[in-house]
């Protein structure tokens, strides 16, 4: 299919003067998690890449969004040390837009806290450090609905950063194994590829959001890269504009 370029979406971005996106923010089918502090014309313009809407917030009073939280169409995770005023109002924003996410706090036992990093997910399947617990396992299942599977990708045991999996496909670390592509492809029954992002940088969650419906990447995320996103990701189209 011909890749037609759609130049009225703006497809790369940096956050505070960063490419790796994907440390400060998160996104799932129907809603992106933005530091509280990002402008409204950045606001808006990734909710209009990720075709969702956009709750801006804190965790543990720190913009590292996306290390410290996880979620996806049924639910989201965070770290214990989100605050209860921070999970009080992000559950307040999920009512008035009408969205129905889980909102859950990790319990405090598990020494690995930034879920984002450890925890590579869907709608229906997670992949995960090889050390989590049983108990962080078990909240995974009920919070995100899904099954969770142990493993490495690239060697890597944060996962999360290691590769962005949609209900579409996966990109993966470019030094993922044959086996470790493999495995993802059994358990998540989707396409995998491999690629990287920022120019040349292979841990793709550090510098990609992305839905079955957008995707957004870091700034420095280079033309091929992003035509490689695509691909993988199942989408046709592209903007290859800079961040500002």
């Amino acid at each position: 299919m011909k890749r037609r370029r759609d130049k009225e979406i703006r497809r790369t971005f940096s956050v505070d003067g960063s490419a790796y996106i994907g440390v400060f923010a998160t996104c799932t089918e129907s809603m992106l998690l933005l530091p509280s502090h990002i402008s409204d014309r950045l606001t808006v313009e990734m909710e209009r890449a990720l075709k969702v809407k956009a709750i801006r917030t804190s965790v543990a009073e720190m913009s590292l969004i996306g290390c410290l939280s996880v979620g996806n169409s049924n639910g989201f995770i965070f770290s214990p040390y989100i605050l209860d005023s921070e999970l009080r109002r992000l559950e307040e924003s999920v009512r008035k837009e009408g969205l129905c996410e889980k909102l859950i706090r990790l319990p405090g036992n598990d020494r690995m806290n930034a879920v984002g990093n450890i925890i590579l997910t869907n709608d229906t399947v997670a992949l995960v450090h090889p050390r989590l617990s049983a108990k962080t396992v078990d909240v995974i299942k009920e919070t995100l609905e899904v099954k969770v599977y142990k493993g490495t990708i690239g060697g890597l045991k944060t996962v999360g950063m290691a590769a962005v999996a949609t209900n579409k496909g996966i990109l993966a670390h470019n030094n993922a194994t044959k086996e470790e592509l493999e495995f993802l492809e059994e358990i998540f029954e989707l396409p995998v590829e491999i690629g990287s992002v920022n120019f040349g940088v292979p841990l793709i969650g550090a510098a990609l959001l992305a839905n079955t419906k957008g995707y957004a990447a870091g700034a420095e995320t280079t033309g091929a890269e992003l035509g490689r996103i695509e691909d993988a990701l199942g989408f046709y189209s592209h903007d290859a504009s800079t961040g500002i």
